[in-house]
């Protein structure tokens, strides 16, 4: 066994939520729980009674629960949650209703913003009726281009309370990527920023919206909020109205509509790997209880706790951030560079605001240690109990890093889940110790489990990812897939009944788990999920261009995107080219998509039915093995991947 970073105390321990719950179980149910593992293994195995309790000690807000807490239990997918419920999410995280502040914002040019639970149910109620006015109703899509900033989380709110499906991506998205995503689920209305700032430069966004509005066919109404000017010019879009002016109404209430618990909530999207993005379904019920789960008991959330996640309102971080509303917390919301104008100045937002659960990417506290950063040093971190890191995974010198160079006494918790459940399969626990490199606990209600390519189960060995039994946040589908085949192939292809999740685990000695990098070839540079097709799209367009093949590099403890592009006959890579590929990647997709390396190659694999290896050119690139060359039309070209110079530098 290793040497715990972290371990609570006894009474730390015994004032969680999470023991509280375990001591309800032994009292109610006659058991003798002692510690997570025995936690754990309960709620796996009654999985009914375990979220009956998580709604009743939550409080969940519903017009009704009814009897049924699992329908099909046996059917994965098919097990319906709650059959009989009627809720609405914004009801639950609008409870709240006094001058507690719900959301401080702030941005990187120093602005901070703050807004109450009263003034946001306010803000929200007279959306709400905008969009009604608008002939918004239940089911309809309402999207948002938007930055991390309150509008984000009002617009989401309103079309929420009144039934409609929220979907979001951040504005540093190109016309192409975000066609790629709402012009798939065909939005009624779109609210958007009229720009955003970045490491200290302005965007205008203005233009890409007109040809959104031009291009979407479904728009009623494209609805701006000032964020680069106070009262921008929007005459450009069509079908333009000012934020001030939509809201401008005298609602003060808000009629929420009661919905089943698998209505549909949010529109998320998958990276995008063989084609456009996968619209994923999110129903409302399961994410409330999910995520309620997951900020109460893993996390301790409370009603007079700070919570901040780094985030963009194009990951599902941001969803899940937004529901800590329901615990009736406080949001700390930040938009721009996480080191404009500063290098410090998340570390300095914190001590600032008094965040007490702090959530970012594994990159950024990987990069606050190149700065030579030492935040615990700087700044008076008191009110800090807790960090939470994913997107990829923490470093173990990363692990050393918080506790030498942050704070010793707090909660250092590794999660991992993703855009398919819109929550975790493994996060924190506050009743366990922090182990150097491993996120401390599979999620409670969540059968997770590692098995080799047969379905045995591993323990102490590495292998795919699953979980073997239903839980609430499964999707309740793909849009534009309705009889669930792609569904049925993205998860339960590789063991029927059983949801794969695509990433390469292992289960520790400890009872935790470790996350060794995603079983398929999506790109991952810090930490955010990339799909190799949205690159191939747009560097494809580039005259000259004739294919090309992306991979994620393993470098400086990140992942960095190399692509590798056959040109025509007698053309030659040069810096103008090179140049080129990367302002028109930049401008259709985001800066993340941006290749940091660009190499020329004469061929380029593919299998017998002409698709190209990916994972094949990504083994040769790090010197492991091809295991089925057989299966290529032309093998012989992966000799072009082997110990290229520049990509040892």
């Amino acid at each position: 066994m290793s040497q715990p970073l972290w371990q609570p105390s006894r009474s730390q321990i015994e004032a969680t939520q999470m023991y509280a719950l375990m001591q309800r179980i032994n009292k109610e149910y006659g058991t003798s729980l002692e510690d997570y593992t025995d936690l754990h293994a309960w709620s796996i195995d009654n999985l009914e009674a375990f979220w009956a309790l998580v709604w009743e000690d939550s409080g969940v807000v519903a017009q009704r629960r009814g009897e049924s807490v699992l329908a099909r239990p046996d059917a994965m997918p098919g097990a319906r949650w709650f059959p009989e419920a009627q809720l609405n999410y914004a009801a639950n995280l609008l409870q709240r209703r006094d001058d507690h502040p719900a959301l401080v914002v702030c941005d990187e040019r120093g602005r901070r913003r703050t807004l109450s639970y009263a003034e946001l149910y306010v803000q929200v109620a007279k959306l709400a009726h905008a969009l009604k006015a608008s002939g918004v109703t239940e089911g309809d899509r309402v999207a948002g281009f938007v930055p991390n900033s309150e509008h984000a989380i009002i617009g989401m709110l309103a079309a929420a309370s009144i039934g409609a499906v929220w979907s979001s991506c951040s504005p540093d998205f190109g016309f192409s990527g975000v066609l790629d995503r709402f012009g798939q689920i065909q939005p009624k209305v779109l609210i958007a920023t009229d720009g955003y700032t970045w490491n200290g430069k302005s965007i205008d966004t203005r233009e890409r919206i007109a040809q959104i509005s031009d291009a979407i066919e479904s728009l009623v109404q494209v609805v701006v909020f000032p964020f680069l000017e106070d009262d921008p010019d929007i005459s450009v879009i069509g079908k333009a109205v000012t934020w001030k002016a939509y809201l401008d109404n005298d609602a003060q209430e808000i009629e929420f509509a009661q919905e089943t618990f698998d209505h549909p909530l949010y529109i998320v999207y998958s990276s995008g790997t063989t084609g456009a993005p996968k619209c994923i379904i999110h129903s409302a019920g399961g994410t409330l209880l999910q995520h309620l789960k997951e900020h109460r008991l893993h996390t301790d959330l409370r009603q007079d706790d700070v919570l901040f996640y780094y985030t963009t309102c194009g990951w599902m971080m941001w969803n899940w951030l937004v529901s800590g509303l329901a615990c009736g917390a406080t949001l700390v919301l930040f938009d721009g560079s996480p080191f404009s104008p500063e290098p410090d100045v998340l570390w300095k937002l914190t001590e600032q605001e008094g965040i007490t659960v702090f959530g970012t990417s594994a990159k950024y506290i990987a990069a606050c240690e190149k700065e030579g950063l030492t935040p615990g040093k700087q700044h008076n971190l008191d009110a800090l109990r807790a960090i939470l890191s994913t997107g990829s995974a923490l470093a173990h010198e990363s692990f050393d890093y918080v506790y030498r160079d942050i704070k010793q006494d707090l909660l250092l918790a590794s999660i991992s889940g993703g855009t398919d459940i819109v929550s975790c399969f493994a996060l924190g626990c506050p009743i366990r110790p922090v182990y150097r490199g491993q996120l401390q606990c599979r999620g409670l209600g969540m059968a997770v489990d590692v098995f080799d390519d047969d379905g045995t189960p591993l323990r102490e060995e590495k292998g795919e990812l699953v979980c073997t039994r239903p839980f609430p946040s499964m999707p309740i589908g793909f849009w534009n897939d309705p009889e669930g085949e792609r569904y049925m192939e993205a998860y339960f292809d590789d063991f029927p009944g059983i949801w794969a999740h695509g990433d390469y685990a292992e289960i520790t000695a400890e009872d935790g788990l470790i996350i060794h990098g995603r079983s398929d070839a999506v790109l991952n540079p810090g930490g955010i999920r990339i799909g190799t097709a949205e690159i191939y799209r747009q560097v494809e367009k580039v005259e000259g261009v004739l294919e090309s093949l992306c991979i994620g590099q393993e470098w400086n403890d990140d992942v960095r995107v190399v692509l590798f592009i056959r040109l025509r006959e007698g053309m030659t890579l040069d810096d103008e080219l090179r140049d080129e590929i990367k302002r028109t990647v930049r401008a259709n997709t985001s800066p993340r998509h941006v290749p940091a390396k660009i190499i020329q190659v004469a061929d380029i694999p593919r299998t017998l039915s002409g698709k190209i290896v990916e994972l094949a050119v990504r083994n040769v690139v790090h010197g492991q093995p091809v295991k089925n060359k057989d299966a290529l039309a032309n093998p012989e070209a992966l000799k072009f991947y082997q110990d290229l110079p520049d990509l040892q530098k």
